[in-house]
This record gives structure tokens, C-alpha cells and sequence, in this order.
């Protein structure tokens, strides 16, 4: 064959394969359209998932936050009747916080459609009211479970195919955790204590004895007058008191009492008024102290060593002490171990006698006044701080005038948070000896929570009762794992969501 013909072969083929590129790119634009609208819808998913599972961790912690204030974890066996009012049903606060939380955040541009909030402890699910759990045995530490659903999920690509109800979900789980006889009961029962380690406790060590139950209200000499038991770290009176509970108190929670400072009120140094703490001590015969005490009821504190790093968050209107600002703000340095033996070295739970935090320095009264913005010491009433509304459980802290978020003429607004809120730590007064001078170490057993009322000019402090942790290693043996951590005595922690 020529070679002439053969070109024009080759050129006749040509002509026949045009167009097929143009028609092969139109396919693949397609393919990569349909690809990138597909990958908007998966992120879109992806984000209000995201979005979703956010939402919910919020909201069940906030939930948890409700628990662990109200002080119920402190009443296990419901003597109070008091579980089903902080989280029993859909009107309780908890779930009520819960719901208002979740549904304050976004998920894919609007709010969650559907809250789900159940409650369980020790194995038990008892659905949307916590009333229905085991009281006794593992509702110490009660769980809050929060689905979040947000349905008619807008998205593009789906929409070819008339899929227009995408939906996303996501559940949390944040449990409220109080040591108290934490090794017989909870949700992971072990034998031996479980130990806690609040952050930004105030140095003020109290003793095992509870100024508003006295011995004779009680059969068991080893645990009378006790906050926690020494050796299980069981709250001893559980339930709630309204009203203060003066002279004597059905249960823990609510209780009101001075805490004093055991040293005398002159000098620079703790001089030891008593061998140890006593409670409702007022010598009413010697009217040279009783000028410098609140009546009963009233329990003795003794002054925790001072920070040896600085404090931090500490206002502007604390200037003086270490001791001082570690009540003014956040003492992070000086962690108090509960249920470490005193014998172990190093030992963060020591008495400091060098330090008088009554109006022999004024450290006390100085960083309490500046903590909860209390104006004026010389009266009963309040004087700008926080107050706390005791008539009726559950207890309702209200805003002071003082307050910078809602003082002023917002005075009087009830508020979920408050800096007169505070930890204190419980020692082990029955088996623990107090030098007559410079430091002692001690075995915290547990911690109360407390509301600061107000303090006055000698450096006496009022509180009310908010919570209460046993965490004791009376047994000699060491905790369990490391110690739970929080701003609380009685954290609040998400865990493994179902």
C-alpha cells in the first residue's frame, strides 16, 4: 500500500475519536461535583456531631454540678426524703439544668430538637427520676446521663434522593463523686477508701466533731459527735436542716456554726487557747475570752501552714500574709491529701502554730472580708457579700450587693455559684496530737463544704454546711489509685459514655 493512502486512513480515524476528551471531562466534573457535595454533607454531619457530643458533655457536668452542691450525696439512705427534689422528674433542678444547658448550645445552627436525662448509680437505671435509685448503696455516687438529638438535619447532596431527616446524637455521662465510705459502696465499690484532693482549700483544719449532734445523741462512742467515721469515712448524720439547725440538727446539711480559731487573740503566734479543738467552747465565766467568741454553736479550728508558692486569683484587696491570700484566692500549692497517713513523708496536711489567724494578725478576718466582699464586720446582717436563703430545701444562695455580676439594684437574684463557697478539711482529731508549738502533722479524714455567712472582728467565721466527704484511711492502708481531683470535695467528672 502507498504511504499517501495509509495517511489518509490515519486521518479519517483521527476524525472519528473527536469529542470523546470533552465527553470524558463532562463525566469526571460530574463524578468530582457529586464528590465534593457529598463530602460537604459528611462534614456537615461530622461538625453537628461534634457539636452534639459538646452539647452534652455540658449538660450532663452541669447536671452533676447541681447534685454535688445540693449536698444529697451527704444524705445516702434518703433519710431527708430529698433525692426526688433535686433530680426527680422533668421540674427538678438538675434535669431542669440540664435541659436549659443542652439546648443552649448550637448543633448544626440551632438548637438540639430532643434532651434525654436519666439517672442511675450502682448498676440501677431508674429513668428520668433519681428517686427511683439505691438509696444506700451505690446512689453515693449517682450518675446523670444526657442525650442530645437534633433531627431535620439541613444538607445538600441528599437531598437528590429526597433524604431531607438527617439526624445527628450524642449521650455523656458525668457522675458526681463522693468518697464517703466509698470502699463498701459507689458505682466501683473496692475494698478500701478512695481518696479525693480538692484544689484550693482553705487553711482552716477543723476536727472530727460536729458541734450540733453532741455525744449523747449518739450510742457508738467510737463515731458520737463525728462528721465522718475515722475508718470508713461514712457521714455519721446524713440528711438536711433547715433554718441552721440551732441547738441541735436532724442532719448534716444546713447545719450553721461559728468556726473559731484556737489561739489566743494576741501575738503574732498561734498560742493554744485549748490542748485541742472543742466544740462550743464560750467560757461563759471568763468574760476577758468570751469577748473574743461567738456563742454555740461553735467548733475550734487550728491554722494550716501557708502556702509555700504563691496563691493565685488572689484580689487586689488582700495585700498581707501568704496565709491571708490563700483565703483571699486559690492556695494551689498546699494540696490536702485526704486519707494519707501523718507518718508519710513528704506530708502536705500540717498544723502551722507560727501562724495566728485570729486579731492577733488579722490574717482571717482580712482575707474573708476581701473573699466574699464583705463591707462591713461589725453586724450580723449582710453587708454586701453573697447570703444564703436556709428557710427551705433546697437552699438558695442569693447575690449581694457587693456582687460584680448582679449587685447593685440585682441584689437578691438567686445565683448558682458564689466565691463565699469554700473547702475546709476534717482531721483526725481522736488519734492525732497537736504540739504546743510550730508544726504538726495530722490524717485529714474528709472535708466539708461550706457557705461563708460572714466574719467578724476576731476572726470567727460563720458557715452553713453544704457538703460533706469522708475520705478516711483510719485502717493504716494506703488509698486506692491516685486521689480524685476538682474544686469540690464531692467532684463532679464525665466518664465513659455508653
Amino acid at each position: 500500500m502507498k504511504p499517501p493512502l495509509i495517511r489518509t486512513l490515519r486521518r479519517s480515524e483521527h476524525r472519528q475519536e473527536r469529542g470523546v476528551t470533552m465527553i470524558l471531562v463532562a463525566v469526571a466534573m460530574v463524578a468530582i461535583i457529586a464528590m465534593a457535595a457529598l463530602s460537604i454533607d459528611v462534614v456537615t454531619l461530622y461538625l453537628a456531631r461534634e457539636e452534639a457530643q459538646r452539647a452534652a458533655d455540658a449538660a450532663a457536668l452541669a447536671a452533676a454540678k447541681v447534685i454535688s452542691l445540693s449536698g444529697v450525696t451527704s444524705d445516702p439512705g434518703n433519710a431527708s426524703s430529698e433525692w426526688a427534689t433535686i433530680c426527680g422528674g422533668s421540674t427538678s433542678p438538675a434535669t431542669q439544668t440540664a435541659n436549659s444547658v443542652a439546648k443552649q448550645s448550637t448543633v448544626g445552627s440551632t438548637a438540639a430538637t430532643t434532651v434525654n436525662v436519666t439517672y442511675s448509680a450502682g448498676g440501677t437505671n431508674s429513668g428520668g427520676n433519681c428517686s427511683g435509685l439505691p438509696f444506700g448503696t451505690g446512689v453515693n455516687n449517682p450518675m446523670v446521663t444526657v442525650q442530645v438529638i437534633r433531627g431535620s438535619l439541613p444538607t445538600f447532596f441528599s437531598r437528590m434522593w429526597g433524604r431531607t431527616g438527617n439526624s445527628v446524637s450524642a449521650t455523656a455521662t458525668a457522675e458526681v463523686f463522693n468518697p464517703s465510705n466509698s470502699g463498701n459502696v459507689g458505682n466501683g465499690a473496692t475494698g478500701t477508701i478512695t481518696a479525693v484532693q480538692p484544689r484550693c482549700v482553705k487553711p482552716w483544719i477543723i476536727p472530727n466533731i460536729d458541734p450540733l449532734n453532741p455525744d449523747d445523741s449518739c450510742s457508738n462512742s467510737a463515731t458520737c459527735n463525728k462528721f465522718v467515721d475515722p475508718l470508713t469515712g461514712q457521714i455519721m448524720h446524713p440528711g438536711t436542716t433547715t433554718g441552721g439547725g440551732a441547738p441541735a440538727a436532724s442532719g448534716v446539711i444546713g447545719e450553721t456554726f461559728w468556726i473559731e480559731p484556737d489561739c489566743r487573740h494576741t501575738g503574732g503566734t498561734c498560742n493554744l487557747r485549748n490542748g485541742s479543738p472543742q466544740p462550743n467552747w464560750y467560757s461563759p465565766s471568763n468574760p476577758g475570752i468570751r469577748a473574743f467568741l461567738q456563742p454555740p454553736p461553735s467548733l475550734e479550728y487550728l491554722p494550716g501552714e501557708a502556702p509555700t508558692g504563691a496563691p493565685v486569683a488572689v484580689p487586689s484587696c488582700s495585700s498581707g500574709s501568704a496565709y491571708e491570700k490563700a483565703i483571699a484566692g486559690c492556695d494551689q500549692s498546699t494540696v490536702y491529701q485526704c486519707g494519707v497517713q501523718n507518718a508519710l513523708s513528704p506530708n502536705p496536711n500540717r498544723v502551722d502554730l507560727s501562724e495566728n489567724p485570729s486579731s492577733g494578725t488579722n490574717d482571717t478576718l482580712n482575707g474573708v472580708k476581701c473573699l466574699i466582699r464583705e463591707a462591713d464586720d461589725t453586724d450580723s446582717a449582710p453587708s454586701g457579700q453573697d447570703s444564703m436563703d436556709l428557710t427551705a430545701y433546697p437552699f438558695r444562695i442569693l447575690s449581694g450587693t457587693n456582687n460584680p455580676m448582679l449587685g447593685g439594684a440585682l441584689a437578691g437574684s438567686a445565683i448558682s455559684n458564689s466565691p463565699s463557697i469554700v473547702s475546709v478539711p476534717i482531721y483526725d482529731s481522736g488519734s492525732n496530737v497537736i504540739s504546743g508549738s510550730g508544726i504538726s502533722p495530722v490524717t485529714i479524714i474528709g472535708f466539708l463544704q461550706v457557705f461563708i455567712n460572714r466574719v467578724d472582728p476576731w476572726g470567727n467565721v460563720q458557715v452553713t454546711v453544704l457538703n460533706v466527704a469522708g475520705c478516711s484511711n483510719g485502717t493504716g492502708t494506703d488509698p486506692v489509685g491516685s486521689a480524685v481531683t476538682g474544686s469540690s470535695p464531692v467532684p463532679v467528672r464525665l466518664i465513659t459514655t455508653p
